[in-house]
């Protein structure tokens, strides 16, 4: 075996085990603030104005050093997606668990050197491997988040007529946590939760839009903390807020069946390649073999699985259309 490529693959598992520790470290210090946030929270120190629900305003950025660092946090940006995503794991499981996948595709990547060379191939792989259970937590929060869209109409409708029944918010909230199916009914349990521990209705409101990020929820949690500040009938207020949100389903669907051509188009493009060479490899076996050995036919690889990816980028962003 070359001395290239056993250097390449120490460098890339010293970089893995470097990368898991650090993890390890982030998510030690995340423990250790999470009972003073915790605390925070519940005494109601920090303070949320209405006014930044919808719209986000940094009085301060990081520049520098400290912006570098704020975007390497990875385990923190982790540990939200797998919340969201309504799963167990925590990011320390889930970096160990890129962490080791990636070893395997670093020595497939070894041995089947179909790329460049080999060490370019064991970090394709690698990282190919490695990025696999992120990938499922973001498919996971992606179907749970369209859940939570959809349940989210009925459980306005659902506080506004228990409001109008006489009830308080308060325990139209805790009606409404047990009524109400998972996962939406989970997130308003948590929501009654924390209020009835002391947090104020305006820092509960605000962990539960971070929870669901939906702009639905920042709708609600704006009309909700309005009505506190300047009164009104917060039931007809949720009662037109479900209806909007009906309406904006409807508009949505039928942009679906606009662009369903369009990401037939998608799929059949992207699939088509794949399947040829596939095809090809079966019927074939030496046929694209002498264009994997050589150098010029190694580049045209890797430039056709490049614009292959950029190609189902942009039809991707193309047909994604916002509602």
């Amino acid at each position: 075996m070359p001395l290239s490529v056993v250097v390449s693959f120490v460098v890339v598992f010293a970089l893995s085990l470097l990368a898991v520790s650090v993890g390890l470290r982030f998510f030690d210090a995340r423990r250790k603030n999470q009972v003073v946030e915790m605390l925070h929270t519940a005494s109601g120190e920090s303070v949320t104005s209405v006014s930044n629900l919808l719209k986000e305003i940094e009085t301060e950025k990081p520049s520098g050093l400290k912006r570098l660092l704020s975007t390497m946090q990875f385990s923190k940006f982790a540990a939200e997606q797998i919340q969201q995503a309504g799963l167990s794991w925590s990011a320390n499981r889930l970096m160990t668990a890129m962490a080791l996948l990636m070893i395997p595709g670093i020595g497939l990547g070894i041995m089947m050197p179909f790329l460049f060379n080999a060490a370019a191939t064991a970090i394709a792989l690698g990282l190919l491997f490695g990025s696999m259970p992120y990938l499922v937590v973001r498919a996971k929060r992606k179907k749970r988040l369209s859940t939570l869209e959809e349940q989210f109409p009925e459980s306005l409708d659902f506080l506004a007529r228990s409001m109008r029944a006489g009830h308080t918010f308060s325990i139209s909230l805790e009606m409404l946590g047990e009524e109400m199916a998972d996962p939406l009914g989970q997130e308003f349990r948590a929501l009654f939760n924390e209020q009835n521990l002391g947090a104020p209705i305006d820092i509960a409101l605000r962990n539960f839009s971070t929870r669901v990020p939906l702009l639905d929820v920042r709708f609600f949690t704006s009309s909700v903390l309005l009505q506190k500040q300047t009164g009104g009938n917060l039931s007809e207020i949720l009662s037109r807020l479900a209806y909007i949100i009906r309406e904006r389903f409807r508009l949505k669907g039928q942009v679906q069946a606009a662009s369903a051509h369009g990401r037939l188009t998608a799929t059949i493009l992207t699939l088509m390649p794949i399947c040829t060479m596939l095809a090809l490899l079966f019927v074939a076996p030496g046929y694209l073999q002498g264009m994997a050995e050589d150098p010029d036919g190694k580049y045209l690889i890797g430039g056709a699985i490049v614009a292959q990816v950029l190609g189902n980028f942009f039809i991707k962003k193309i047909i994604n259309i916002k509602v």
